[in-house]
């Protein structure tokens, strides 16, 4: 089956056009690629990494190959002139309403998922419009009221109890219902959406050492260990978590074991 996969450029004066003119070149298996966005920062794009692709206005009637290096696309206008490297406070709605056509598209079956370039909170932020990111916007169109960033590769995924938070203000987000929240809908969504009937789940202290006994903070003893206990009764395959800094998925875990992580925290997995 052919699938249609909506693509948003995100900032654009970033280096998303770039990359999707680099995917159109390259192609994607077979599957229907729609650019939702201003033609011409595709465009540009190709010029900066001198490609030659073609652009087509999308139909939603075709459901055939794609012509090689080319990409569909939804048109929506910029706000202001575009140009790489320098970033307008107009056309930061210009990067949400691409966003929300792309998300709209999805939740109405016209598009089978969405792919994502990197976009410039801050230039969203300055321009007046409350924004945290990818998560939490789409989450609202959505009308979702819980969602988990999962970072997946083939042998392992990644999932994140906070997201787009001060790192200082982290552990006070840390809750036993915040957390027991992710991990139920985590594993609801490794059954339901990745087919693995039973997850195993480790979880990794927020703490340096996992606290060490609470010397180094005492998170995991008056917050994670409780819910992990409780979940554990209940039937969900937790493993004993490992310290953060253990978490060297090569040489000191069997990653083929352990499917899935747990991380407290975006950052502990992106430092």
């Amino acid at each position: 089956m052919t699938l249609r996969i909506a693509l948003s450029a995100g900032e654009p004066a970033g280096i998303g056009p770039e990359l999707l003119a680099l995917l159109a070149e390259r192609g994607a298996g077979g599957q229907q690629l729609v650019y939702v966005g201003d033609p011409g920062v595709i465009e540009a794009g190709a010029r900066a990494v001198r490609r030659s692709i073609q652009l087509l206005r999308f139909d939603p009637t075709y459901t055939g190959v794609m012509p090689p290096k080319s990409l569909y696309y939804v048109p929506l206008s910029l706000q202001a002139e575009n140009e790489f490297g320098f970033l307008r406070l107009a056309n930061a709605p210009y990067v949400l309403n691409v966003l929300s056509r792309a998300a709209a598209g999805c939740i109405s079956g016209e598009f089978d998922a969405m792919v994502t370039a990197p976009l410039q909170k801050s230039v969203i932020t300055e321009a007046g419009i409350a924004f945290s990111g990818h998560t939490e916007f789409l989450q609202q169109i959505a009308g979702i009221q819980s969602v988990v960033m999962l970072l997946a590769a083939p042998q392992l995924r990644v999932a994140l109890a906070t997201t787009h938070l001060p790192l200082r203000a982290v552990a006070d987000a840390l809750s036993a219902e915040r957390l027991r929240r992710v991990l139920l809908t985590l594993e609801a969504g490794m059954r339901d959406q990745f087919g693995i009937q039973r997850p195993r789940i480790a979880v990794l202290g927020l703490n340096p050492h996992a606290g060490e006994g609470g010397h180094l903070g005492r998170e995991e003893i008056e917050i994670m260990i409780p819910v992990l206990e409780e979940l554990r009764a209940s039937g969900m395959e937790l493993l004993k978590w490992l310290a953060s800094k253990g978490a060297d998925f090569g040489a000191t875990i069997n990653i083929n074991r352990i499917p899935l992580y747990h991380f407290p925290d975006v950052w502990q997995n992106l430092i």
